[in-house]
């Protein structure tokens, strides 16, 4: 056959076919020549060869596997949950006596909204003063009342500390079960599930925190204050949600009753 009658593709494979029986021809007889060569002969050769292979292998970058970061655990859940609990647990006293007197009652903060949410009790006055768990403290006014709760809020020009601002949580997202944290009126933090929801509330099995405290899930959002007149029972988020809901609306129609006037 004539070389020049070749096509393409029949010319590329002739050229792999002769460059593989060369290759191989070239290792046979490479092999074969170390075997007769002198001992120095093969030990240059070796060294050759390490040596190409350790410059390849310090000029490849090395892959970089980055490990996905664990998961939290359920210990770190609880402990970062009660944290933002305690952070935004709050002392309410009377303006009139101030911080000489025992607290009446304890809130939580909620920063978003500038305000305090807690349970409805006849001691409470309408202007107190809010002791904050970094030490400092606020002149507030009550807001709103209904249902089991006050809201007291703070002049727009007050001073608040910062605070991890909580979701407030649905009584109809609850699912029976679901893992309750507090931190009491004396300090100590107490865990405990969602027993059973219903119009009056959110039953758990928490202990008597003490009216006012709050409860909150996994992930610190609010599932409501405790009532104190029945241990472990709760007065929704929603309650708290509708009340800062109608205090907002209020605020705007005096602003813009004000302004038209």
């Amino acid at each position: 056959m004539n070389i020049e009658e070749l096509s393409k593709s029949q010319l590329i494979l002739l050229t792999i076919l002769v460059n593989f029986v060369t290759s191989v021809a070239t290792g046979i007889l490479t092999v074969s020549l170390l075997d007769h060569a002198p001992a120095f002969v093969t030990q240059t050769v070796n060294r050759v060869v390490e040596h190409t292979i350790e410059t390849v292998a310090q000029a490849a970058p090395a892959a970089v596997v980055s490990a996905p970061a664990p998961a939290p655990s359920n210990q770190d859940l609880v402990t970062a949950a009660i944290g933002a609990t305690a952070d935004r647990a709050v002392a309410i006293y009377a303006a009139a006596t101030g911080t000489s007197t025992p607290a009446l009652a304890i809130g939580t903060y909620l920063p978003g909204a500038r305000a305090i949410a807690t349970a409805a009790q006849d001691a409470l006055p309408k202007e107190v003063v809010i002791g904050f768990s970094d030490g400092s403290f606020a002149a507030a006014s009550l807001s709103h009342e209904g249902d089991g709760i006050m809201i007291y809020g703070f002049a727009d020009a007050a001073k608040l500390p910062k605070a991890p601002a909580p979701t407030l949580v649905a009584a109809s997202d609850l699912k029976l079960g679901e893992t309750a944290l507090a931190v009491g009126a004396d300090g100590s933090a107490a865990t405990g599930i969602v027993a059973r929801v219903s119009k009056k509330g959110v039953y758990t099995t928490l202990p008597d925190i003490g009216a006012g405290s709050a409860a909150v899930d996994l992930s610190g959002n609010l599932i409501g204050v405790s009532a104190g007149s029945t241990s472990g029972l709760l007065i929704s988020a929603d309650t708290i949600a509708a009340l800062l809901s109608a205090t907002s609306t209020s605020a705007a129609s005096a602003s813009t009753t004000a302004t038209s006037t």
